[in-house]
């Protein structure tokens, strides 16, 4: 019984977050960066202007959270990366002309205010991911997520990334409403050591491999009440207005909590500056797409009937014909399923269950 209730929970949470039809990763495949090593180890100051990343491309700018036919975002963002043996490095800039923030203690809940946030997914199964969040007092949250709130997830608030290196620099004044600021700046090495806990085969990548990544910029709308700033309020509700949620790859959704949508981060073995490859789609993704095509589709089915589709005629896709190469397996229980397909090369399947994770066995 108590399965069943947390089953429904889940369910009734699912739909209210997402609704149906959500899944768009056919169509609009996340993003995609090539990251080149460091000529040299990173000194984490906050500047990022420095000879060691000239080498080093920009992502493409910031989108809202929904995606490109949403607002777009007022104030540009983008982010370099780069590693080395010991560290994966990252680099942000942030456009910001009132830089804001008051949160000093570490794991405060940042983003109720202004902040900068890295999600990371090592092994790409949507399970045992790890966020990041800083501000521009350089105050973090660190935390592991067991997996997507939607499926349950648990925030893993005590666990710290040890060895962590963070830098901000401010280009303007931090709390001064009285000035215009340009932007703030952030540097981030993340140890491998750390890292690695939740990466295939225990270890940090190597050249070619690509991991799940995606970065996310919480922004207020303030105003400047007695020499100081306050979060604009609704006047119909007496409360602040939502705040603006802009990204690198988008989640088509108003949460981060998808890793399914985060980008493709591909690691290389050409030092930045000195050469350039390309990026390298995986062929298996797709096989990972239709899986999670399908696993929407279940959830779908349970919201209209009360159980999981037993079969793929059943479940009665949109588009069927897509699937029309894959060997689909299904196995059902009242409150669980698991999907399958052979992989490419014939000696592995991929499988999804109704907690999201997809993995190959």
């Amino acid at each position: 019984m108590i399965k069943t209730k947390l089953l429904l929970f889940l369910i009734i949470s699912f739909t209210a977050l997402y609704g149906y039809g959500q899944a768009k990763l056919l169509d609009n495949p996340p993003r995609r960066y090539v990251c080149y090593r460091a000529p040299v180890p990173v000194t984490i100051d906050g500047r990022i202007d420095e000879a060691e990343w000239g080498g080093a491309p920009w992502t493409e700018t910031f989108m809202d959270i929904e995606g490109p036919d949403a607002p777009k975002p007022e104030y540009q963002t983008k982010v370099r990366m780069m590693w080395d043996d010991d560290y994966f490095y990252v680099a942000a800039e942030l456009e910001e002309p009132h830089v804001w923030a008051t949160f000093t203690e570490r794991d405060a809940i940042i983003f109720h205010e202004n902040n900068f946030e890295v999600f990371i997914d090592p092994s790409g199964d949507t399970h045992h991911y790890y966020e990041l969040e800083i501000n521009a007092l350089g105050t973090i949250w660190d935390l592991m997520l067991t997996k997507p709130y939607r499926n349950g997830g648990l925030p893993i608030n005590a666990w710290d990334i040890r060895g962590l290196k963070k830098g901000v620099h401010v280009k303007g004044t931090i709390n001064d409403p009285s000035d215009i600021d340009t932007l703030w700046t952030v540097e981030i090495a993340f140890p491998w050591r750390v890292l690695k806990e939740a990466a295939p085969y225990k270890r940090k990548p190597k050249a070619g491999e690509q991991w799940r990544v995606n970065f996310s910029r919480v922004q207020w709308s303030l105003d400047i009440v007695n020499g100081t700033y306050e979060k604009t309020i609704n006047p119909k509700t007496g409360e602040p207005y939502n705040e603006d949620n802009w990204v690198w790859s988008p989640q088509w959704a108003i949460d981060m909590h998808r890793p399914e949508y985060w980008g493709y981060v591909q690691f290389s073995g050409i030092v930045a500056g000195e050469g350039t490859e390309e990026f390298v789609p995986c062929p298996q993704e797709n096989i990972k797409y239709l899986l999670r095509e399908l696993y929407y589709e279940q959830y779908r089915f349970f919201h209209l009937n009360g159980y999981f589709a037993e079969d793929f005629e059943t479940l009665d896709p949109d588009k069927p014909e897509l699937y029309d190469d894959l060997e689909l397996l299904f196995e059902v229980t009242p409150t669980r399923f698991k999907l399958s397909a052979p992989g490419l090369s014939g000696d592995h399947h991929w499988h999804i269950t109704e907690d999201s994770r997809i993995w190959k066995q």
